[in-house]
């Protein structure tokens, strides 16, 4: 799924960090190249990969589900998953009745490794803004509309805490394999703006 981006131009967020980042490179201190290496490595190596299988693993193993509900950080470790920006993790699960939405009000805190680098929009404040007292309207913009019998939770994720949307398993998976199901996942899906 393409990025839901409302800014047409860097914020002055990103247009400081790219200032910032050339004077790093230009006097030395910073290797672009170590630089380019880290962000791909948090694209595409960690990414939204390593959260489909924490999910995959929970649709296909209720004892690890169970787990997973209770002390979201020791399970999701079980995997190896670890690290800065993981340390302190709570998954709220979607059901037929309840939509969970994920939001930093305050800037941009995010489980990097289940989720990778945050996208752009996640770190917006309109997103931040709006996550919270529009979510249904702002869920809307990213082409998911729910029923209005569906109660819509908002989780404000901080530097204590990070949250991750176990999503409903998709019906007529079951007889897929756990790889095949980690496919599935998506990282809106995790982030509670989609439903697989």
């Amino acid at each position: 799924m393409e990025d839901h981006n409302h800014q047409t131009l860097p914020s002055d967020l990103t247009l400081r960090v790219k200032a910032l980042e050339s004077l790093l490179v230009e006097k030395g201190l910073v290797d672009p190249a170590a630089l380019d290496a880290l962000v791909d490595t948090y694209e595409h190596k960690i990414g939204p990969r390593n959260g489909g299988r924490v999910v995959a693993r929970a649709w296909v193993d209720p004892a690890y589900k169970k787990r997973l509900l209770q002390d979201a950080t020791a399970a999701i470790a079980e995997l190896g998953y670890t690290g800065a920006q993981g340390e302190h993790m709570v998954v709220v699960e979607n059901e037929s009745s309840v939509h969970n939405l994920v939001v930093c009000t305050l800037c941009s805190c995010y489980p990097w490794p289940v989720l990778g680098l945050p996208p752009v929009w996640y770190k917006s404040a309109p997103y931040r803004s709006r996550a919270v007292i529009d979510p249904r309207g702002v869920l809307a913009e990213f082409g998911l509309e729910l029923p209005q019998d569906v109660e819509i939770r908002v989780w404000d994720s901080t530097a204590e805490i990070r949250y991750l949307v176990l999503p409903e398993r998709p019906a007529g998976s079951e007889k897929m394999t756990e790889q095949e199901l980690a496919a599935l996942v998506t990282r809106d899906a995790m982030i509670g703006v989609a439903r697989l």
